[in-house]
C-alpha cells in the first residue's frame, strides 16, 4: 500500500527530526534537564518522530487502527506546545543573573501551566471526539479553548522578549546572544501559532479515523492540517516549526552560555560581579 500526501510528509518528518533529535540530546548532556528551554527540544523532536511513524503506520495498516490515528494527531496538534513552552524556558535562561537565579521565575513558572494546560485541553478535545452530538460539541470547544491559550501565550512571549531587549544592557553576554537567536525565530512561530489558530476553528467536527473533518467553514477549509490543502501545511506548520529548531539547536550547539558566569569574576564583565556594600 502506497502512502498518500500526508503520509509522505509525515516520513520526510521523521526523517528530518532525527538529526535534531541528536542535537538536542547533545544540548541536554551539556546543560542538563533541568533547563526546560533545552529539554522541551528535545520533547518536541520525539513528539515530531513518534507521531510521524504512527501517521505513517495508521495508512500502511489494513485494516485501519483508530488508535493509530488518535496517536498521531493528538501528537501533530499538540506540537506547538512544546516549542512554545522551549521559548518560554531559554526566556527564563536569558533572564538569569550571575547567582543562575531567574529574576521572575514565578511568573515563568505560572505561564508553563497556562501552556501545559493549554495542551491537556487539545488532546482531550482530540482523544473524546465521538458520534454523539453533546461530545462532539465539548470536544471541539475543548480544542479551541486550547489553542486560544497558545495564542494568548505567544502574545506574552513577544512581550517579554521586547521587556528583555528594553533591558538588554543588564544581560550577561551570551544571553544576549541568546536573545537574539530567541527573537529571530518569534516570526516563524507566529506563522505557526496562526496556523494552528485557524486549523481548529476550520470545522466544527473532526473524525478521527480517517482524518476527515465536517460542517467546514468554506474560508478556513485551507487551513485544514489533516484535509485542507498541503501546500498550506508544508508552509505554515512544518517550514516554521523546522525554522525554530534550527535556530534554537544551533544556538544551544554553539553559545557558550556556562562561560557568563565566569565572565562575572573578570574586569571585562565587571557589572557581573558582586558589589561592595
Amino acid at each position: 500500500m502506497t502512502l498518500n500526501t500526508q503520509g509522505i510528509i509525515s516520513a520526510v518528518t521523521i526523517a528530518i527530526y532525527v538529526p535534531i533529535f541528536l542535537l538536542a540530546i547533545r544540548i541536554c548532556s551539556r546543560y542538563g534537564v533541568r533547563e526546560r528551554g533545552w529539554l522541551l527540544l528535545v520533547i518536541f523532536s520525539l513528539i515530531r518522530i513518534v507521531g510521524g511513524g504512527l501517521l505513517v503506520a495508521a495508512e500502511l495498516i489494513v485494516p485501519a487502527m483508530t488508535g493509530l490515528y488518535i496517536g498521531g494527531y493528538a501528537l501533530e496538534a499538540s506540537g506547538l506546545s512544546p516549542l512554545l513552552l522551549s521559548t518560554l524556558g531559554l526566556l527564563e535562561i536569558i533572564t538569569e543573573g550571575p547567582d543562575r537565579q531567574s529574576q521572575h521565575g514565578r511568573v515563568f513558572r505560572i505561564l508553563h501551566i497556562v501552556g501545559l494546560v493549554a495542551l491537556v485541553l487539545i488532546i482531550l478535545g482530540i482523544t473524546n471526539t465521538s458520534t454523539s452530538s453533546s461530545s462532539e460539541s465539548s470536544a471541539n470547544t475543548e480544542r479551541r479553548v486550547g489553542v486560544l491559550l497558545f495564542a494568548g501565550l505567544y502574545v506574552i512571549l513577544v512581550a517579554v522578549t521586547v521587556m528583555q531587549w528594553a533591558n538588554h544592557n543588564r544581560l550577561m553576554k551570551y544571553r544576549k546572544q541568546l536573545l537574539a537567536a530567541v527573537s529571530a525565530a518569534l516570526p516563524f512561530l507566529a506563522v505557526r501559532t496562526l496556523y494552528s489558530v485557524l486549523s481548529t476553528f476550520s470545522s466544527s467536527t473532526f473524525g478521527v479515523t480517517t482524518g476527515t473533518t465536517t460542517d467546514s467553514n468554506n474560508a478556513l477549509a485551507k487551513f485544514n492540517m489533516f484535509t485542507g490543502e498541503w501546500q498550506l501545511y508544508v508552509v505554515m506548520e512544518v517550514v516554521m516549526e523546522y525554522a525554530v529548531m534550527l535556530i534554537y539547536t544551533l544556538a544551544g550547539n554553539t553559545l557558550r552560555l556556562d562561560q557568563d558566569y565566569k565572565l562575572q569574576e573578570t574586569d571585562e564583565y565587571p557589572l557581573y560581579r558582586q558589589q561592595p556594600y
